[in-house]
């Protein structure tokens, strides 16, 4: 089980394989997803299957997933894996993909209508642009995942590979996962943010509006039912707000 004290503290030493001291806080024991998460590339491509590396680190350590699902970290991750698991070691999975150069996307600017959908798609944060904008990306943030190609509606983007005939984890060093990993973490974390503050305005919104129909005045059968079916719907809307807004297995 993962222990964890203050999150704060930027110091960390490894104590062992699956043990680090964070100090000045406590020992951190690592799970088995831990570990095998901390080996995979971090390119959040989604060719394994699972819609990120943390989900299919925790398939793998539960047994539902094989270790050979991981392209992108090619067959020296499998021996990664294999060792924390014991597995044997096996080879990429072609349903899953192959093992390659690793590539980067890039933008022909002159196509590009600025649809912000490429933005959308991309796990870590690395497109710059706005809506009816030119987009252009990063190349230091892409990971390569090739997450980007499939949504463009114009065909403006196309991968190319940047390490010559290097693959795997010979194209790609842990420092790069690290950095991936953590874009990937404040977009999940921003894209969290951003729909508790849209729900909140829709929830402030359909208070007012429910003030608003309370405060009509109405002078006839017809014109009081609906008024009330008006309200009706509004409360439906607030309360599905609320049920939304409450934690997990709370009332």
């Amino acid at each position: 089980m993962r222990e964890r004290g203050n999150e704060a503290s930027p110091a960390t030493t490894h104590l062992s394989d699956n043990t680090v001291f964070i100090a000045p806080l406590t020992l951190v024991t690592l799970t088995l997803a831990d570990l095998i998460e901390n080996v995979l590339p971090q390119t959040q491509c989604t060719k394994c299957g699972y819609p990120a590396c943390r989900p299919y680190a925790e398939a793998i350590a539960v047994g539902i997933a094989a270790i050979n699902q991981c392209p992108p970290g090619g067959l020296e991750g499998v021996r990664r894996i294999a060792a924390l698991t014991g597995h044997p070691v096996i080879p990429i999975n072609p349903a899953n993909g192959f093992e390659r150069a690793r590539p980067v996307a890039f933008i022909d600017e002159q196509l590009c209508i600025g649809c912000t959908l490429c933005i959308q798609a991309c796990p870590v944060d690395a497109i710059l642009g706005a809506a009816k904008q030119m987009h252009t990306i990063l190349p230091s943030l892409c990971t390569g995942c090739d997450l980007c190609v499939a949504p463009c509606p114009v065909d403006c983007i196309v991968m190319f590979p940047v390490t010559d005939e290097r693959t795997g984890w010979d194209a790609w060093l842990q420092p790069q996962a690290d950095a991936a990993r953590a874009r990937h973490a404040a977009r999940a974390a921003r894209l969290q943010r951003e729909q508790r503050e849209n729900d909140a305005r829709l929830a402030a919104k359909a208070v007012a509006k429910m003030r608003e129909v309370t405060a009509e005045v109405g002078n006839t059968d017809a014109e009081l039912l609906e008024k009330e079916r008006k309200r009706a719907i509004i409360a439906a809307a607030i309360e599905r707000a609320r049920q939304k807004a409450a934690p997990p297995g709370g009332n």
